[in-house]
């Protein structure tokens, strides 16, 4: 399990015990509500235009078929959410008879978190936020504006280098042109994977490099460049990236995508408008053609997704904000753009004992990634209302790859 491994190789266990359990449907629960043909079909979109309407129709079978799967093996779709989860772990930490723990919860974590604090905060001692996605302003705008943040926030780097700034003077104004340009004439081309020697099929259209630049910041040093070669002809090296990650062994069967639709479905599209959406796309990127605005990115076909899902909206309270105060610290990376950095500063407005963390240059998930992370995160265990964080004074930005 990533898990177990990035929570002690992080020292987390280092002088406490350290409790996984696995979240109701996935990969090592029983029962699992696991749709390898989803993963399959996305591997295979990789070759098909990203956010053409026969793609759509497509991907919508592909969850409709994971849908009546689950639903014929007896799943009760509907039980598969934050609200049920957290009664899971409050059910196991009465079981161990443990009278209060520590919780550390990491991306879509953090949501479950978060409605873990509001509905059982007597079982909680402190609480780690690490990539911060708060249910009460999920859904598709607030994608559009974390991979603006994390986007500005990689550009500014670039800029404020001058080797980079030299070679790559604008590379938010060439992501916007390439943006336009693929949506209107996608480029395809043909590239082989690690560990393969058989070609695969790719198309860039704007919607997929949107989607690759959302998960890019985690090779952030990289970006500039690889913009600068699509500009100029050279797509293999974005889309080798883009391909490679849907295409690797260990993205078949490994979504929990009955878990994933039941807290879409119940939590954030009964309570976002589709022109809520839209307009999120076109505050974050106004130059954007409607039709890369139209899909949120991470987020694409979610609306039609959600409809052939049809589970029953969760109780408003889902969406309500978190509040109390329990010691919460509430970590960022400057250049996560898949749960922006402002939603530290956002979760902690209601929560009175908070520490907001931003971890500067780093993606999402920062104990993943950022030594300085595992030391503030550890020490905020220790003691919640004094975390260490003198580690942030000596980071650097990263150095950009600089093409001859």
């Amino acid at each position: 399990m990533g898990e177990a491994k990035l929570a002690i190789g992080g020292g987390l266990n280092r002088d406490r015990d350290v409790i996984l359990m696995s979240q109701r449907g996935t990969y090592s629960a029983d029962p699992t509500a696991l749709c390898p043909n989803i993963d399959e079909f996305n591997a295979r979109a990789v070759g098909l235009v990203y956010d053409a309407p026969s793609t759509e129709r497509l991907h919508v079978q592909a969850t409709k078929a994971c849908r009546d799967q689950l639903a014929g093996r007896g799943l009760d779709l509907s039980t598969y959410n934050d609200t049920e989860s957290a009664a899971d772990y409050e059910d196991l930490r009465a079981t161990l008879g443990v009278k209060q723990w520590n919780l550390y919860g990491i991306s879509y974590g953090t949501h479950l978190a978060l409605v873990y604090m509001r509905l059982h905060p007597e079982g909680l001692r402190s609480v780690g936020l690490d990539g911060i996605l708060p249910p009460s302003k999920a859904g598709s705008a607030a994608t559009w504006s974390s991979l603006r943040q994390g986007i500005d926030s990689l550009f500014k780097a670039c800029a404020d280098q001058p080797a980079c700034n030299t070679r790559y003077p604008n590379p938010a104004a060439t992501f916007d042109k390439l943006v336009g340009d693929l949506e209107a004439k996608p480029v395809t081309t043909t590239v082989t994977l690690p560990g393969s020697d058989k070609p695969v099929k790719v198309v860039l259209d704007g919607g997929a490099l949107v989607n690759w630049m959302t998960s890019a910041t985690h090779v952030a040093a990289q970006v500039p460049a690889a913009l600068d070669e699509l500009a100029n002809g050279k797509p293999q090296r974005i889309a080798r990236q883009w391909a490679g990650g849907k295409l690797s062994p260990a993205a078949i069967g490994r979504v929990a995508h009955g878990l994933v639709y039941g807290v879409f479905c119940s939590a954030w599209t009964p309570y976002e408008s589709q022109e809520q959406a839209l307009e999120g796309g076109q505050q974050a990127f106004p130059s954007f053609p409607r039709s890369v605005q139209a899909q949120a990115p991470q987020l694409t076909f979610l609306r039609p997704d959600c409809d052939v899902w049809n589970v029953p909206a969760a109780d408003p309270s889902i969406r309500d904000v978190t509040r109390g105060d329990i010691p919460t610290l509430a970590l960022s990376g400057g250049f996560d753009s898949q749960t922006g950095a402002d939603n530290g500063p956002y979760v902690a407005r209601t929560l009175s004992k908070a520490k907001v963390v931003t971890i500067p240059y780093q993606p999402h998930v920062v104990f993943a990634t950022s030594k300085c992370a595992q030391e503030v995160a550890v020490s905020f265990f220790e003691t919640p209302d004094a975390p260490k964080t003198q580690c942030l004074k000596g980071l650097a930005p990263p150095e950009f790859e600089i093409a001859p």
